[in-house]
């Protein structure tokens, strides 16, 4: 198996890139934000994960290999491809993937191209005790983080969802009010709530 690919960026798409590995052009499928990273005739260095299917191989690269394990652990799912997996991967972090499961945030996981909301319920539920906890990240009692700190993690998480930063930072200013607490997982869906009309 191919577990890291190190060259030069042949070509960049918008979730591919064509890496030089001394001669061989390697096509790797990635999240939008890893090929907006590379720049062509630069070195590239990813994290991969090969996928063997009867009729192909397939190269998924990523930016850490945090990433790719969260891809491979993704595809444990019933359901859940490896398309499926890169796009949740090209929306939410592996750190916004584990707080969602952990709040069990149906909403946030439905943001994701492909997946309704009995897939984010079976994502929530396969997956509660295989991520890693991350620390801020609301839990059944309910994890709070200073009142400052819990605002940023908030509007960190909304452009990882593809919002632009001036949205996000005005969804949180609307929420800051009712979220002195820092409750991230409350504050991040009251924040979608707010985006959402």
């Amino acid at each position: 198996m191919i577990a890291s690919v190190t060259g030069t960026a042949q070509h960049v798409g918008l979730d591919r890139v064509v890496v030089d590995v001394h001669g061989i052009g390697l096509l790797v499928h990635t999240p939008p934000s890893v090929a907006a990273s590379c720049r062509t005739g630069s070195p590239v260095a990813l994290s991969t994960s090969m996928v063997v299917r009867e009729d192909s191989l397939t190269i998924y690269g990523f930016a850490t290999a945090g990433e790719r394990d969260t891809f491979e652990l993704a595809q444990t799912v019933s359901g859940v491809g490896p398309r499926v997996a890169l796009a949740i991967l090209s929306v939410l972090s592996p750190d916004e993937l584990s707080a969602a499961v952990a709040a069990e945030d149906i909403a946030t996981l439905t943001k994701v191209p492909g997946i309704g909301k009995k897939g984010a319920e079976r994502i929530a539920l396969e997956l509660r005790d295989k991520l890693p906890r991350v620390p801020g990240a609301a839990t059944a009692t309910g994890t709070a983080v200073t009142a400052g700190a819990w605002q940023e993690h908030v509007t960190d998480a909304l452009v990882g969802l593809g919002y632009s930063t001036k949205q996000s930072s005005d969804a949180v200013a609307k929420v800051a009010d009712e979220h002195g607490s820092g409750d991230v997982s409350s504050a991040l869906r009251a924040a979608l709530q707010v985006l959402a009309r």
